[in-house]
């Protein structure tokens, strides 16, 4: 691995073919996915991945030139696929979680060829009115509150419950690996969820979907039953008594899921 890339690190199984590249959220890091490896590994080849800014890509040098770039989902897209022609692998099964869901999403828009299929975990397919208000009021308020004080308060938002509390101090604690210039350029990307989901929700990829969302997700469940309701290729499963970040709520009801909606493609 070389520093021009983001950290990642693999889990090569004997036998199988397939791998399968794990997106965490904003704020998060690969270490999230800790409740999936021992399970997965045992199935398919594994990539983990700290998206740029998080978790041990921070620490890269070439973050110096990455700090002179506008984040786009775009851009951070692409380090994704570079990191795959990096490791040789010409296509993937991408599981995501969170703001990761709709990286994936952008990815396969840009290399429909690289996605096999797509698990999008707790996904993010519209902001509605509740929490457009908290990205408002987080934007006029980033340049003087700080960052953890906004990442805390939106933890709670999005998952408020009491057993989701193991959920929220994970995040938590990833999220205190960003510095307050790299989780504003982060917040910024919110602004532009909107506009790109209502032109992937007209506009539908030919790749087996399989949307995981926990019952108790109630910002982002709504969206996802719209856009599972238009799309051919898609499909929904609730997880009761779950909250927004499933695969750590209820990681083995989303480990065989997840796992029996790969093996199938």
């Amino acid at each position: 691995m070389t520093t021009s890339l983001l950290y990642h690190r693999t889990y090569e199984h004997k036998s199988s073919s397939k791998w399968v590249v794990f997106v965490h959220g904003a704020g998060g890091s690969s270490t999230t996915w800790f409740k999936q490896i021992s399970a997965f590994r045992k199935n398919f080849n594994v990539l983990l991945i700290d998206l740029r800014g998080h978790g041990r890509s921070n620490h890269f040098s070439q973050l110096k030139e990455f700090i002179n770039k506008q984040y786009s989902f775009k851009v951070v897209s692409q380090d994704i696929l570079d990191v795959l022609d990096h490791l040789n692998i010409k296509s993937a099964h991408f599981v995501g979680m969170s703001l990761g869901t709709i990286i994936i999403r952008n990815l396969a828009e840009i290399a429909q060829d690289r996605v096999s299929s797509m698990v999008l975990a707790g996904a993010i397919t519209r902001f509605n009115f509740r929490s457009q208000f908290l990205i408002k009021m987080g934007d006029m308020t980033k340049n003087i509150m700080p960052y953890m004080w906004l990442y805390k308060l939106f933890s709670y938002v999005v998952m408020p419950q009491k057993s989701q509390k193991e959920s929220r101090h994970i995040f938590t604690r990833e999220a205190k690996k960003l510095c307050q210039k790299e989780f504003k350029r982060w917040f910024k990307l919110a602004a532009d969820v909107n506009p790109l989901m209502r032109y992937f929700k007209d506009k539908e990829l030919a790749i087996p979907t399989l949307y995981v969302m926990g019952a108790n997700d109630y910002l982002f469940m709504k969206p996802v039953e719209e856009m599972v309701a238009v799309h051919e290729h898609s499909q929904l499963l609730q997880i009761p008594e779950c909250g927004h970040v499933c695969n750590i709520d209820k990681p083995k009801e989303f480990n065989k899921h997840a796992i029996e909606f790969i093996a199938a493609q």
